[in-house]
């Protein structure tokens, strides 16, 4: 049963279960009439091969608020993103597929790597930046949306709840975060969060001082939730990094742009599951070790932009305190679980605590040894001042991809 509990900071909507999902969606249908809504799905090819997605765009069917769905297709060759066109096409809302590895895309991002304007990382970060631009070069949205395309409990409330307070003309929102339990097949879920962004927010208070901005983010249930729905006039100052920071990245831009009265998080599921990533105890360069590195590198350079000035000795002691509270919170997540019927490892999570704290050091020396680094990607107002042309040229470089 939801709770009703607000922090003060960020509006908290919950679900409580008193109101039936088809009243939200028959407001929501009268709202689009007035302010459009478009979806952005950053999808890698081989997610179009799972279950997960093929559920996704069956619910997707009865979106009938969503004017326009923005894919972003990675790792894709031609008869791949034949495959996307065919896969796709069940949709009944207007939608284009970005082919991030055609001829046409990778000709627009070698003209804008000339500039030093092009993300040079691939990933999650890269695909919603070129899905962004794509939304600016369409001028048919009032409103975004985007979600992964890996959920494997996805249902349509989960879209209706999260753009309906951006959507909704009586609300003072311009962005909503989704939240959700973690919680799937018995087992408490979420690890980074839990056993990394949580404590971490915490240790950073204690170690240097009070700051709005980790209060701030310390109000969202669930930092790391790839939900969020947002007003289009904020896509052309939007800076968000390349890097697996990306959800910490976002809510750091909302912070630099926005009043926390404009800033909410809607409860948008009783239950979700996704695909999991392996923690990657050898291989810092993938999984949950390179996701909290690079979390933890986007925490400390906004820090950094607020005034903390960090040293050797600073990140020591923050490794320090983290680790304690992390386990102190391993003990109050093990107790929850039991107490809920729900299994979860200690050694396991005692484990992941190990390689975070490990992992925050790290995350500090790169930061140390890289004060000349540009962790995020140019915004759209940049690129376009740099290259006036530049929106119309992808929207024709989609259009021929999507006609052809």
């Amino acid at each position: 049963m939801a709770d009703y509990h607000q922090t003060g900071s960020v509006a908290t909507l919950h679900n409580l279960h008193q109101r039936p999902i088809e009243d939200l969606e028959r407001r929501l249908n009268l709202f689009a009439a007035h302010r459009k809504i478009t979806l952005i799905l950053p999808s890698l090819f081989s997610e179009l091969e799972t279950d997960a997605l093929a559920g996704i765009v069956e619910e997707l069917k009865g979106a009938s608020y969503i004017n326009h769905i923005v894919i972003g297709l990675d790792r894709a060759d031609a008869d791949q993103f034949a495959y996307a066109k065919d896969f796709f096409s069940a949709l009944p809302q207007q939608h284009d597929i970005l082919w991030n590895d055609g001829p046409r895309l990778t000709g627009i991002q070698d003209m804008l790597r000339a500039e030093k304007l092009a993300p040079e990382e691939p990933g999650k970060g890269r695909n919603v930046w070129y899905c962004m631009g794509y939304t600016l070069a369409s001028a048919n949205s009032d409103v975004v949306a985007l979600h992964d395309c890996d959920i494997v409990t996805y249902k349509r409330e989960m879209l209706t709840r999260l753009v309906y307070p951006v959507a909704n003309p009586e609300f003072p929102y311009s962005f909503c975060k989704g939240y959700y339990p973690r919680v799937a097949a018995h087992k408490l879920n979420g690890r980074v969060t839990r056993l990394l962004v949580t404590p971490l927010l915490l240790t950073l208070q204690k170690c240097c001082g009070p700051s709005d901005y980790i209060e701030y983010l310390k109000s969202f249930r669930y930092p790391l939730a790839g939900e969020f729905a947002f007003r289009t006039s904020m896509l052309p100052d939007m800076r968000i990094p390349s890097d697996w920071g990306l959800e910490i990245g976002v809510l750091s831009e909302v912070f630099r742009n926005l009043s926390r009265h404009a800033v909410c998080q809607a409860d948008i599921a009783d239950v979700y599951d996704h695909k999991h990533q392996p923690l990657s105890e050898e291989d810092a360069t993938t999984g949950l070790s390179r996701m909290s590195m690079d979390i933890c590198k986007s925490l400390f350079r906004k820090l950094a932009t607020d005034g903390v000035t960090f040293s050797t000795e600073l990140f020591r002691t923050i490794k320090a305190t983290y680790y304690r509270t992390a386990l102190d919170l391993v003990e109050m997540y093990y107790n929850d679980a039991k107490m809920n019927g729900l299994s979860v490892d200690r050694h396991t999570e005692e484990k992941s605590v190990e390689l975070f704290a490990a992992n925050i050091v790290e995350a500090g020396n790169v930061f140390l040894e890289n004060p000349m680094e540009t962790p995020f990607i140019s915004n759209w107002s940049r690129v376009q001042s740099a290259n006036p042309d530049i929106l119309r040229m992808m929207r024709e470089a989609v259009r021929r991809d999507n006609e052809g």
